[in-house]
């Protein structure tokens, strides 16, 4: 059985137990959210990661895109990349490989990696598309659900499936005027697919047999945002909607089957228009754990992305979005580096616990940094940072001259030493 049919008929597995025990809340709570589909624990038994939970009234989570691309392939450094990312507190690994041994590469970030860890199969079946029929147009049915096995085969514990984008989607895509029409990789891969062969989406068509393979390895569905908007000047158009309402209707059809399901979304989009989205799909979806690219709330600042990103999803939490995906600063201009990594998780994580204070969780964390402070106790305030390594280092390049308890910033003049003397003292 899977954590959802278990929890269907009340059963508490242990990653309910975990998730509740991390969170802070009731284990039946917990219970109750994952059979109702509101909250999802990725867990593949053949990983068997750290359990997770991600949804309704659990703090929000970071996720870290890491993989090769066909112009770059270093196995090495992407294994880094996994192990930065979650020394820095990334809640989940994704693995978007698409070029080298895709099984290897896949095989030993498994091996690495000790939470959830999450793929895109499509990537690799139009990855061998590619090299059997020379075109990613040409790959079969057989090769997009084989994709999908194959993965879950080796642990995968989420996968993202972009079923959204069906042939009545890609129709309303055209009528949109988009300024870019579409920037989803995977998104794009099936628009394509189902344009040069005038048939439906696989994934969409037969997502009964998906949901089998997802029930038989327990695992968690990420139905993918193919639509999602690539400009602000695109952000909350029907073209998106429209495959919002047909994932909210496979959402339900996954909780009957008792697969676990997240939906994602949404891209780029102005600050303005992030409350409405969230709130819609949450209930097109009735409380589908929402996973969120940023969103990105501007398009002109390249190299400052994890800003960028950083700004949207505090927001995006606060409103109700339940999993961030990071961004780099490399987003847009290259793959990204093991420090780009670093970055991108340490903002999205700020960005995290900025929407966690304003829902009223780890509001104590703050309190005491605060405390620290004000009685200028450096240790405790490095221990207690999201970046500790980084705190420790700007301290350490500027030391006060004359007021060692106090930073170079003010010194002499350190506003906490002279209320201190003369308020307290």
């Amino acid at each position: 059985m899977t954590i959802m049919e278990e929890a269907k008929r009340g059963i508490i597995t242990e990653e309910i137990r975990e998730v509740a025990k991390a969170e802070g809340i009731d284990e039946e709570v917990v219970r109750r959210r994952v059979a109702e589909g509101k909250i999802v624990i990725p867990h593949n038994p053949i990983h068997n990661p750290k359990a997770l939970g991600i949804g309704k009234g659990l703090r929000v989570k970071v996720n870290a895109n890491i993989g090769t691309s066909r112009e770059y392939v270093n196995v090495e450094e992407e294994i880094e990349k996994a192990k930065v990312a979650m020394e820095a507190g990334a809640h989940a690994i994704m693995d978007l490989s698409t070029g080298g041994n895709l099984d290897e590469i896949r095989k030993k970030l498994l091996e690495v990696v000790y939470v959830p860890f999450g793929t895109v199969p499509i990537y690799q079946a139009a990855a061998e598309a590619i090299k059997k029929y020379g075109a990613i147009v040409d790959m079969s049915e057989d090769d997009m659900f084989n994709a999908f096995e194959k993965q879950a085969k080796q642990g995968v514990d989420f996968t993202v499936a972009h079923v959204g984008v069906t042939k009545l989607s890609v129709e309303r895509l055209k009528k949109q005027k988009r300024i870019i029409p579409m920037v989803s990789r995977g998104g794009s891969i099936h628009m394509a697919w189902i344009i040069h062969n005038g048939e439906e989406n696989p994934l969409y068509k037969n997502f009964d047999y998906l949901l089998e393979i997802a029930k038989e390895y327990d695992l968690t569905l990420s139905l993918g945002d193919g639509m999602r908007s690539g400009a602000i000047h695109d952000s909350n158009d029907r073209a998106k909607f429209q495959e919002l309402l047909i994932i909210g209707e496979l959402v339900e059809k996954a909780r009957e089957k008792g697969v676990q399901t997240m939906v994602e979304g949404p891209g780029h989009m102005p600050l303005n228009h992030i409350e409405a989205n969230i709130k819609i799909m949450k209930t097109v979806t009735k409380e589908a754990p929402y996973f969120v690219l940023g969103p990105l709330v501007t398009d002109v600042a390249p190299g400052y992305d994890h800003f960028v990103g950083g700004i949207g999803g505090a927001l995006a939490g606060y409103y109700g979005a339940d999993f961030l995906c990071y961004v780099t600063p490399a987003e847009h201009l290259c793959l990204p580096s093991v420090e780009d990594v670093r970055q991108g998780v340490i903002a999205t994580r700020i960005a995290a616990h900025a929407a966690n204070l304003a829902r009223g969780i780890d509001v104590e964390w703050d309190k005491e940094f605060s405390i620290a402070r004000q009685n200028l106790d450096w240790e405790k305030m490095f221990k207690l940072c999201i970046d500790e390594k980084k705190a420790r280092e700007y301290r350490q390049k500027r030391l006060p001259l004359e007021e060692e308890r106090a930073c170079s910033m003010c010194g002499k003049f350190c506003a906490i030493k002279i209320v201190n003397k003369y308020l307290e003292g």
